[in-house]
């Protein structure tokens, strides 16, 4: 089973580390043959290619330009086609908005994976609802809960990420090396905070903590991880201004980005991340549990499904007294941490086994690969081959009826063979200006069965065209 991974491909964070996982693991599941199209170069596109996988650029797409956009589409269909993939698979909303149609027109199962929580829904999350998947994979419970938001009548399924443990155990000369890098004795207390420059992660939380505790001794705290966006950079700065009002600028370590995140948890003592807002599910808990650390975090989100008190300390969040006596806790009991690092790496691979996840992955493509040529095969049964003709003929008025028409035909586009999606000419039909993706083919004969000759038409062109 051939199985394309769309994504961005200009960040790099959670959804990019699942990415790569699935690349190098991929011998774990020799009958799923992933690729990955990415439309932008970068830190994923290098780590996915030292893999030895397929990789598609599609080029840059700003949803502010249109052409863009179009551009990226075309260029995927053409991939998809020509590569012979089975189904693909889009990463968070921005990818199922943008490159989702295309994945329609080609005619293959869209599987959504959903990274994130869909309370609050922005403008790009309701024009990723524009195109429903065939199915989700949420990564955690938690995330589950608020798929109905975006799909309401989606079939989901929950995996958790494989995660894959360490490559090799870290010797004592490693430990070293990186706190003689990052200006740390060899008998200080660590406390270490794994991620991108996001305000949720909790980082001013965590270096309020840190302030209460400057009386202790031998602690140092490393933050690891860099801004990828302009706001993040801003955060980076105040951050940094922060811990020196606070009065503890000479026991924070900021390190930036980087890619030996398995060696410094080796050099760590104790992971603390308290979020202050929920996450989906958190790859750093289980990289910290798989190097033997106790894992204080704020008790919310899928960290509940990961954290429990066999191997971490769980707070609640926005309460920086409370992880402040978390870990001076930890930092006095040198038992209670080797305790409850102990337990990390079984609940890691209880969780995030990559070849127990990758096979449950499998299967669930499998199923859904069957499912919807099952429902295809179904539909064309039913009807004789015969396309539709219960449509409301009248040229929509409205944007929003024009809406309504689009959706009619991405129903009709799963159920019928005949029907393939060309994408936007970005022109006007007539005296209807093109509403976005409204440009489709239709093979149609005499009968009403498939002709094999397709033709470019707009929407209401095409449903006077179907035979009676």
């Amino acid at each position: 089973m051939r199985v394309m991974h769309i994504v961005s491909g200009r960040l790099y964070g959670g959804v990019e580390t699942l990415l790569v996982t699935l690349a190098r693991c991929r011998e774990l599941c020799p009958a799923m043959d992933p690729e990955f199209a990415l439309c932008f170069d970068g830190r994923l596109r290098e780590e996915l290619s030292a893999s030895g996988v397929a990789i598609h650029l599609l080029g840059e797409v700003r949803a502010r330009n249109p052409l863009s956009v179009l551009r990226a589409r075309r260029s995927l269909r053409e991939v998809l086609n020509a590569r012979g993939v089975d189904l693909a698979i889009c990463h968070l909303p921005w990818t199922n908005a943008i490159l989702g149609p295309s994945v329609r027109s080609a005619g293959i199962p869209l599987i959504f994976w959903m990274h994130g929580v869909m309370n609050r829904l922005t403008w790009l999350d309701r024009w990723a609802a524009m195109t429903p998947p065939d199915a989700v994979i949420c990564n955690s419970k938690y995330t589950a809960n608020s798929l109905p938001a975006i799909f309401p009548r989606v079939p989901s399924k929950v995996i958790y990420l494989p995660v894959a443990p360490p490559a090799r155990d870290r010797s004592a000369q490693d430990r070293l090396d990186i706190r003689r890098e990052f200006d740390t004795l060899a008998d200080a207390i660590v406390i270490v905070q794994v991620g991108r420059i996001e305000r949720l992660k909790g980082h001013l939380v965590h270096l309020t903590a840190l302030s209460q505790l400057r009386e202790v001794p031998n602690w140092i705290a490393w933050f690891v991880g860099g801004a990828q966006r302009l706001a993040e950079v801003a955060y980076e700065a105040e951050l940094k201004s922060a811990a020196s009002a606070l009065g503890i600028a000479d026991r924070i370590r900021f390190v930036g980005e980087r890619s030996d995140v398995a060696k410094i948890l080796a050099a760590s003592d104790i992971l603390c991340q308290p979020n202050i807002a929920p996450e989906g599910f958190g790859i750093t808990f289980i990289e910290a549990l798989y190097a033997g650390l106790p894992v204080v975090t704020s008790a919310l989100g899928g960290s509940l499904e990961i954290v429990d008190s066999s191997c971490g300390i769980m707070v609640p969040p926005r309460k920086p007294e409370a992880v402040a006596d978390a870990l001076e806790k930890l930092i006095g009991d040198r038992d209670l941490r080797l305790r409850l690092g102990a337990a990390g790496p079984a609940r890691a691979k209880q969780l995030t086994d990559p070849a127990v996840q990758m096979s449950q992955l499998r299967s669930l493509l499998g199923e859904l690969s069957d499912r919807v040529e099952d429902d295809r095969g179904n539909a064309l049964a039913r009807t004789d081959n015969k396309l539709p003709t219960d449509i409301n003929l009248k040229p929509p008025a409205s944007k929003a009826r024009w809406r309504k028409l689009e959706n009619d035909m991405q129903r009709l586009a799963f159920r019928f063979s005949t029907i393939r999606h060309l994408g936007c000419r970005a022109d006007p039909h007539g005296d209807q200006k093109c509403f976005p993706q409204c440009c489709w083919r239709v093979a149609i004969s005499s009968s009403g069965k498939p002709s094999g000759s397709y033709s470019r038409r707009p929407l209401v062109s095409l449903y006077n065209a179907v035979p009676a």
